[in-house]
């Protein structure tokens, strides 16, 4: 069972952290805050091979740039800004437009030649087979 001991230096801690968060949040609002990375992926790798995965909505598959350059997958295109009537103002603007790009540095060397990319619904999967050369090699042991 796990129990939680509390101090009252713990407690004053925590007390100082929740304020130091909301100073935070006061002085930077949400639309100054950075946008995270453009655009999300999920990676997932084992011995084999890795799989990638990315969101991108509102793109057309004609519009990516998938590049593999040794360890390193970057991913780049253009997102078209929304039509919108010119007497039109926005009244919360969350989705960016223009041009993107991201790199990502893969766990090992890939064989590019095998490298296998599809997109539906918004949503890029990328299957990057582990190079040959990159495999790690079972050595046998000889007894004398």
């Amino acid at each position: 069972m796990y129990r939680r001991l509390s101090s009252p230096m713990r407690s004053d801690m925590e007390d100082l952290q929740r304020q130091m968060n909301r100073l935070f949040n006061d002085f930077f609002p949400a639309r100054f805050r950075p946008a995270l990375e453009y655009p999300a992926m999920n990676i997932w790798a084992n011995e084999a091979s890795v799989l990638v995965t990315a969101e991108l909505p509102g793109i057309q598959g004609k519009d990516l740039d998938i590049n593999v350059l040794g360890e390193n997958l970057t991913i780049s295109g253009s997102r078209p800004q929304d039509d919108v009537p010119e007497a039109t103002q926005y009244h919360r603007r969350e989705r960016g437009f223009g041009q993107f790009s991201r790199t990502i540095q893969l766990p090992y060397a890939v064989d590019v030649k095998r490298v296998n990319a599809s997109f539906k619904d918004g949503i890029l999967n990328i299957s990057l087979p582990r190079a040959e050369s990159d495999k790690p090699k079972k050595i046998a042991v000889r007894t004398v």
